[in-house]
């Protein structure tokens, strides 16, 4: 399974961006998708989780502010992000649950500065 990762940036405090991912290589839709994030000298943390049939897990540091949500025909996952803070600036990495099985895609950088 690989996971392509798109739409990270930099932007201002109070900004927006979307991330989008979308999972290939397997005949089996993912489980789960969602997206982590590691910011530099801190641990991977969860930041949002949605399975095929719509339930979300979203962390409390971003509730309200990030939306998580996914294009089952397209194996895509979206992570639409309002108000951003300067804490919020990581690498996030997306990641899929296929069959018992995790898959991680390579980082998109979110920066958020003025």
């Amino acid at each position: 399974v690989q996971l392509q990762a798109s739409g990270g940036g930099l932007v201002q405090p109070g900004g927006s961006l979307r991330l989008s991912c979308a999972a290939s290589g397997s005949i089996f839709s993912p489980d789960v998708m969602g997206w982590y994030r590691q910011a530099p000298g801190k641990q991977r943390e969860l930041v949002a989780l949605i399975s095929n049939g719509g339930s979300t897990n979203t962390a409390d540091s971003v509730k309200g502010r990030f939306t998580i949500s996914r294009d089952n025909a397209k194996n895509t996952v979206y992570l639409q992000m309002n108000s951003l803070k300067p804490a919020d600036t990581a690498n996030y990495y997306c990641n899929a649950l296929v069959r018992g099985n995790t898959y991680w895609g390579q980082g998109t950088q979110v920066t958020v500065s003025s």
